[in-house]
């Protein structure tokens, strides 16, 4: 069962009913239920939220990335084994590639998912103007999937007002709304939300949330509402995969004949975006991934044969960063001496000669690389592309072509040869990362579902590097 909340069937009982009684039924309802969190598109800020609000990792449903058949998959996986799978929309509910597009929006990702949509609408300074707004995403695409409107930002005085309206108008019940919450608000910065594990009493800020919606809208609803859509694990029960007791949602890959290798994985304030099919991908190829702080951390973990340096924000944190010069040695020795290594974005830049700060200051970094990361005032080559490979690699053949992304304000001096860039929608192409027989490093963020190969290429690399390791020992 599934229900997307995406931005932009009958009487409204969650601004009619009482709020106490309301309440209490929905706490009810919620008790015990086993709930899985999406994220459609290639976001990793929000699943953060999900994994500290729901203590399970958050998942990511990106069409550009993964065919439908995928997806479906991952679905599946969970459609089995929660109560609700709740997919979290991106832009707006049709913005897909290049924003002229609907492929791999919203939209789209609904109807691959068969999941109905709750639609998201803010009210501020219209009123019957929402009713036509809405009527326009019913009939813009004859299959639609909306199933019901959330007002957001909204008092009880204007939802008792909207709702009998915009359900006479639309067709679609109103299943409630949730007021502005006083002191429940969360900052932003130049990547979107700050991080979860950033955010100051968080947990207090999440329950006056949750007490607000569940005392506003009515959950039983939203659940009738998800208990309609077409089961996808229904639709793909005959697959091989949906039978392993493992989560299935991805590739089942051969784990190597070797005992578990330890792959250092980068994890803290400065290095945090994962995908989280990522981790699973090499976690299938007996990979242990042991996590690290190159903020805090004197060294690296013990008996590591790999590293993984993620994304996230070193720029914010560039001073702590270079002061931990006993980590930024062990690391350039580490990839100088060709342990397996890959690095996005953030990674990409600690990996530098040198990184400017928000303030302009200018730090050492670990020297790997020999271009310096600097500061611009708007995203640098945003959105997603097509990376192909220009030569041999650690990771890649060359000709290979996968799908990545770009998100990133700061830029580099020397952003690498190694591979042709090319945006989907339109003529614009450009060189960029670097790749050896043992690094990829660059600002594309890779996704391993989209070519299951990468994981594979970076275990059998971190296999023989410690085997290497062992006859030099001897």
């Amino acid at each position: 069962m599934q229900v997307c909340p995406a931005e932009a069937g009958r009487r409204l009982l969650p601004v009619r009913a009482c709020g106490r009684c309301r309440k209490k039924e929905s706490l009810r309802l919620a008790r015990g239920m086993r709930v899985q969190s999406l994220k459609c598109g290639p976001d990793y800020i929000d699943p953060m939220f999900h994994q500290r609000v729901l203590g399970i990792p958050g998942e990511n449903l990106d069409l550009f990335f993964a065919d439908a058949k995928t997806l479906q998959r991952q679905i599946a996986c969970y459609e089995q084994r929660c109560k609700i799978a709740v997919l979290e929309g991106v832009m707006g509910y049709y913005d897909g590639l290049g924003g002229v597009s609907d492929r791999d929006s919203t939209w789209d990702v609904a109807c691959a998912t068969n999941t109905l949509v709750i639609l998201v609408v803010r009210p501020k300074g219209a009123s019957l103007t929402i009713a036509a707004q809405v009527q326009g995403m019913l009939s813009f695409r004859k299959r639609n999937q909306l199933a019901g409107i959330l007002l957001n930002g909204c008092s009880e005085g204007m939802a008792r007002l909207l709702a009998p309206m915009l359900e006479e108008q639309t067709g679609l019940p109103v299943v409630g709304f949730l007021p502005y919450v006083e002191d429940a608000s969360f900052e932003s910065r130049h990547l979107g939300l700050v991080t979860a594990q950033e955010v100051g009493a968080l947990s207090e800020k999440v329950d006056r949330l949750a007490d607000a919606f569940l005392q506003h809208v009515d959950l039983e609803q939203v659940l009738r509402i998800a208990a309609t859509a077409d089961s996808v694990a229904e639709t793909i029960k005959s697959e091989a995969a949906l039978k392993n007791p493992d989560c299935p949602d991805s590739p089942q890959f051969p784990a190597l004949d070797k005992e578990c290798l330890r792959i250092g994985i980068a994890q803290d304030t400065a290095f945090c975006f994962y995908y989280e099919e990522n981790k699973r991908a090499l976690r299938q190829q007996g990979l242990e991934l042991v996590e690290f702080s190159p903020m805090e951390d004197k060294k690296l973990p013990e008996g590591i044969c790999g590293l993984y340096l993620g994304g996230g924000y070193p720029e914010l944190h560039a001073g702590k960063l270079s002061e931990n010069s006993r980590m930024r040695h062990a690391i350039f020795e580490a990839v100088r001496h060709g342990m397996p290594t890959i690095a996005e974005c953030g990674g990409f830049l600690y990996l530098q000669k040198e990184l400017e700060d928000a303030d302009g200051q200018v730090w050492e970094m670990t020297g790997v690389l020999d271009g310096s990361g600097f500061r611009t005032n708007r995203l640098q080559r945003f959105g997603y592309a097509v990376m192909t490979a220009k030569e041999n690699s650690m990771l890649f053949e060359k000709g290979e072509s996968i799908p990545v992304h770009e998100f990133h304000y700061w830029d580099c001096t020397q952003n690498g040869t190694a591979f042709e860039m090319k945006k989907p929608v339109g003529n614009k192409t450009w060189e960029g990362s670097v790749a050896g027989s043992s690094l990829y490093a660059g600002f594309p963020h890779l996704y391993f579902l989209a070519e299951p190969r990468l994981a594979e290429r970076f275990a059998r690399a971190a296999a023989k590097w410690q085997e290497k390791q062992r006859e030099k020992a001897l």
